[in-house]
């Protein structure tokens, strides 16, 4: 014989579901964090790349052909940076002292190898999610 659910089973039931919602989305904000903290591991470790001369001429080249006198090399979350993009967005000069990883190892190369070819780099926040800095953008000019 069936039995009728009574008001307090239906809300033990609700509980449950809630219960069952919150643990999901618990679990799925850490594997977020985790991919996040990956990428930023991963960002970290990056080298320049070893055909990165190649890789230079060909952008430049096709860039020229368009009529353009820049190009955007990288994009990273401001996050990344020392100070959290703030010298950045102010377009102080000393911004190259705020970077790490990736972007350092790039802001040395392009100090080494393309500054004296007549190349300039210019960094921006290209993004102000929540009016925050966003992401930063590397843009190599000629």
């Amino acid at each position: 014989m069936v039995t009728l659910l009574r008001p307090a089973d239906l809300d033990q039931i609700a509980s449950e579901s809630e219960w069952a919602k919150m643990d999901e989305e618990r679990k799925l904000q850490k594997k977020k964090e985790q991919q996040q903290l990956d990428l930023r591991d991963a960002f970290m470790a990056r080298d320049v790349h070893p055909e990165v001369f190649e890789r230079i001429n060909q952008a430049v080249s096709i860039a020229a052909q368009r009529g353009a006198h820049q190009i955007q090399v990288m994009t990273f979350p401001s996050s990344y940076c020392s100070d959290g993009g703030r010298r950045i967005n102010i377009a102080d000069p000393e911004w190259p002292s705020t970077l790490q990883g990736f972007a350092l190892k790039a802001y040395e190369f392009f100090n080494k190898e393309l500054r004296p070819h007549g190349y300039k780099l210019h960094a921006e926040i290209i993004s102000f999610p929540g009016g925050m800095p966003g992401e930063v953008g590397l843009f190599l000019k000629w």
